[in-house]
């Protein structure tokens, strides 16, 4: 048993052939992972690397400098990353949504100069997506003639003291969405919490708390409907493979084991997903990344005990997973499985 078909193989082998040195930077990633997780924050090297290995732009077209890698690849790509260093990869995930807007086709000028800077890594990316989450509004967005004001927080913002700049999403008095591009610095009316994160602390993980904070009009990306309804798939699986992620890792240093066929079934079963299924397919990854990492700390025995083993640092990311990038679905359906489907 392996934890890639030959299917997976396959995509594995054309992801490879697309990005040279990720063989590398896995190595370096895997390398550092330790260290990584007893630091304050992830080291800029870590991000430089990525960007030599041209994977700010993995998803961009050629035409703009990206690579060019498909959806699936992309998310085998995250789940490699992740299996290496998951801190690393969680803040670099961060970047996608910036540098898919800077490449749209109507992209407003304010991106479309970014976008060679953004493709390349120079320029960092992070979220700040809290007006999209269900329930009422913590973030608020009040125009005010030639200029916004933001009232709220974001309680979670990852990257803070790595990416340049923020896509701030903010509910309006209309019950739109508004996301404007803001500097990822601490500025009048702008203040950032640090948290302390069980895992992946090094993410430089804050909370951001505005103030009548202030952004010019030419600031404004995007300005859309506020939808209530569950979130397209495809945002969802990508956070997916993070788990997928701990798991592999989990099961590389484990050997052979009937968890590498539940690896390769949970990952096909979030590939298929659609709305009505996501939830419940990413409940089944975070709970998968649980049980491997339990598996390793079993089969490692007490030194898993020890802070910094590779099992007590997987036990720690797993346990995070289950509530990173969480919806109401897929709560319910890990609330479920855990409590043996009561």
């Amino acid at each position: 048993m392996t934890t890639t078909s030959a299917e997976d193989s396959s995509v594995s082998a054309s992801l490879f052939s697309k990005v040279p040195g990720l063989a590398d930077l896995v190595e370096l990633l895997r390398a550092d992972a330790q260290l990584v997780d007893q630091s304050a924050i992830v080291p800029a090297g870590h991000f430089d690397a990525v960007a030599r290995a041209g994977l700010y732009g993995a998803a961009a077209a050629r035409e703009v400098g990206g690579l060019d890698l498909d959806f699936e690849e992309m998310c085998l790509l995250v789940e490699l990353l992740a299996s290496a260093c998951l801190t690393t990869t969680f803040v670099w995930i961060q970047h996608f949504r910036l540098v898919r807007a800077a490449c749209e086709g109507d992209a407003p000028r304010l991106l479309s100069t970014r976008r060679a800077r953004l493709v390349s890594g120079e320029l960092k990316g992070g979220i700040s997506l809290t007006a999209s989450l269900p329930g009422p509004p913590l973030l608020r967005a009040l125009r005010r003639d030639d200029q916004w004001v933001l009232t709220g927080t974001s309680p979670w913002v990852s990257g803070w003291g790595i990416v340049n700049e923020l896509v701030v999403s903010a509910r309006t008095e209309r019950d739109t969405v508004a996301s404007f591009l803001c500097d990822a610095t601490e500025s009048p009316g702008l203040r950032a919490t640090p948290l302390r994160l069980s895992a992946m602390n090094a993410s430089a993980t804050v909370t951001l708390t505005f103030e009548e904070f202030v952004v010019p009009a030419d600031r404004l990306i995007d300005d859309t409907p506020y939808d209530s309804g569950p979130e397209r798939p495809e945002g969802l699986r990508v956070n997916g493979s993070l788990a997928l992620g701990v798991a592999r890792r989990c099961l590389e240093i484990l050997g052979p084991s009937a968890l590498d066929d539940e690896l390769v079934l949970v990952r096909r079963t979030l590939d298929g997903a659609g709305i009505d299924g996501i939830g419940p397919a990413r409940a089944a990854a975070a709970a998968l990344g649980v049980r491997c990492a339990h598996a390793l700390s079993v089969a490692r025995g007490s030194r898993s005990a020890l802070w910094g083993d590779v099992a007590e640092r997987s036990t720690r990311e797993a346990s995070l997973l289950l509530v990173f990038g969480s919806r109401p679905s897929i709560k319910r359906a890990l609330l479920e499985e855990l409590r043996g489907g009561s």
